[in-house]
């Protein structure tokens, strides 16, 4: 198995996911008992375990954040280090008139043959606390 191609088919079956709200086209990439860290300070912070509760969080982070928004755009560069994938990316998120809202970061996706089973998230610090500043002046445009 080539971990960036099965990191890029499930990046691909998130997309599907964001359009249809269905958790079960993720559940081929994730084991059971994975584990979604996202290190960052909060309210940014989160740790889940347990392939259910990622679902949940990925149905609530895009009803509360992404839905919200007109449009959103991911841009992601992959590489393999020792069997992983490091990612850098960049989520930017448009709404009307409003100015951009965008957040980046690195990601270390780990995996148990060919399912996700660890993935480990950092968010660029001066870039989540502008984010968190377009939320607290925008976030009441957004519906």
């Amino acid at each position: 198995m080539d971990p960036v191609a099965r990191f890029e088919e499930y990046a691909q079956a998130f997309e599907e996911f964001f359009e249809s709200d269905d958790t079960s086209i993720l559940e081929p990439y994730f084991t059971e008992d994975a584990v979604l860290e996202v290190i960052a300070d909060p309210p940014l912070a989160a740790k889940r375990e347990g392939r259910d509760a990622i679902f949940a969080n990925f149905k609530e982070s895009v009803a509360s954040l992404d839905k919200r928004f007109d449009s959103r755009e991911l841009d992601l560069q992959n590489r393999e280090e020792d069997g992983k994938v490091l990612s850098r990316f960049r989520l930017t998120l448009r709404k009307g008139d409003l100015a951009e809202a965008a957040i980046s970061g690195e990601s270390t996706t780990s995996f148990r043959g060919d399912r996700i089973c660890h993935v480990e998230e950092r968010f660029d610090p001066e870039v989540a606390k502008a984010f968190l500043a377009w939320m607290e002046q925008h976030g009441a445009a957004l519906g």
